[in-house]
C-alpha cells in the first residue's frame, strides 16, 4: 500500500471507530432514562443526557493539555539549553508548514514523548530526558515528527473527545448498575432491567475497546505522517528498536494519559488492550514504505 493511501486507509478507520462512541453513549442514556423516568419522553432524556454530555466533553477539550503538562512534571524547554531539540523542530515545521509548538522536557531516562494542545496553533511536544540522551539526530527527528504529526492530524482533540465521552459512559454505567439495586421507577417497562444490566456491564467495556482501537490505528497514522515528513523512516523506526531494546521500559506516569505517548509507557508488548501497537509491526510497516 502507498504511503498516502495507508494514510488515508488509517484517518477512515479511526473516524469510523469514533462514531461507535456516541451511539454507545446514546444507548446508555436511553435505557437510563427508561429504568428511572420512565414517564418522561425519551427525546427530553436523551437531549438532557446529551446536553450534559457535551458541556463535560467541552470541559475536558478546553482543560487537557494544562492538565496533562502538570501531571507529568513537565518543563519548558529553554532554547539556549535544549538548541538541538528546537533546531530540529523548526526544521520540521518549515518544511510541513506548521507553526512551531511549544517544547517542553519530562525528566525520565525513557525513551519517550507526546504531544498536546487543543488545535494545531496551540501545539506542545514534551520529550524525555532518556530521548535526549540516546537517541541520534536523525532518530530524534523521526519522534519528533511523528509526534508533531498528532498535532496536524489533531489526534489530540480526537482522542480528548473520545476519552471524555467514554468517561461520561462509565459514570452512567456505575450509576445504573448500583441505582438498580435500590429499585427501579414501577412504570419502566419489562425489558428496561434486563436491557440496563445488559448495558451498565458491557457499554464501558465496548466503549473502551474501541477507544484503544482508535489509539492504535491514530499511532500508525502519526507514525506514516512522520515518515512522510522526515521522507527517512528508517530514523523512526530505528528509534522504535531502540526503545524495544530498552531494559525497563515503565515510567512513573498516570495510566489517564498513556494513550498519549509515543510508546506505551508501562510495557513494550502490545495487546489488544493495549494503546499502543506492537513495535516490531510499527518498525516492519515502517521499512516497507
Amino acid at each position: 500500500m502507498m504511503l498516502e493511501d495507508q494514510i488515508k486507509w488509517n484517518r477512515r478507520k479511526s473516524y469510523a471507530l469514533l462514531f461507535i462512541v456516541p451511539l454507545i453513549l446514546l444507548a446508555v442514556i436511553f435505557v437510563f432514562g427508561r429504568v428511572f423516568v420512565p414517564r418522561i419522553s425519551p427525546f427530553l432524556i436523551l437531549a438532557a443526557g446529551s446536553g450534559i454530555s457535551v458541556l463535560y466533553v467541552l470541559f475536558s477539550y478546553f482543560k487537557s493539555d494544562e492538565m496533562i503538562l502538570e501531571v507529568v512534571g513537565a518543563k519548558e524547554a529553554s532554547e539556549q539549553e535544549y538548541s538541538q531539540l528546537h533546531d530540529l523542530m523548526e526544521g520540521l515545521t518549515i518544511s510541513s508548514g506548521m507553526s512551531k509548538p511549544d517544547l517542553y522536557i519530562q525528566e525520565d531516562d525513557r525513551i519517550n514523548a507526546f504531544a498536546t494542545g487543543r488545535k494545531p496553533e496551540d501545539g506542545k511536544v514534551c520529550v524525555t530526558t532518556g530521548a535526549l540522551e540516546k537517541l541520534d539526530e536523525d532518530e530524534l527527528e523521526g519522534v519528533l515528527a511523528h509526534e508533531l504529526s498528532h498535532i496536524k492530524n489533531q489526534d489530540i482533540m480526537f482522542m480528548t473527545v473520545a476519552v471524555a465521552l467514554i468517561g461520561v459512559i462509565s459514570i452512567i454505567s456505575e450509576l445504573l448498575l448500583h441505582s438498580m439495586f435500590f429499585g427501579v421507577d414501577d412504570d419502566a417497562p419489562p425489558w428496561a432491567m434486563a436491557a440496563g444490566l445488559l448495558l451498565a456491564i458491557l457499554a464501558p467495556i465496548s466503549a473502551r475497546m474501541v477507544q484503544l482501537a482508535m489509539s492504535r490505528k491514530r499511532e500508525y497514522l502519526a507514525d506514516a505522517s512522520g515518515a512522510q515528513m522526515t521522507r527517512y523512516p528508517e530514523g523512526l523506526a530505528s528509534a522504535l528498536e531502540k526503545i524495544q531494546n530498552q531494559k525497563n521500559p515503565k515510567m512513573d506516569v498516570n495510566k489517564a494519559v498513556s494513550h498519549l505517548y509515543f510508546s506505551n509507557p508501562f510495557k513494550n508488548k502490545a495487546s489488544f488492550f493495549s494503546t499502543h501497537p506492537p513495535l516490531e509491526e510499527r518498525v516492519e510497516r515502517l521499512r516497507n514504505m
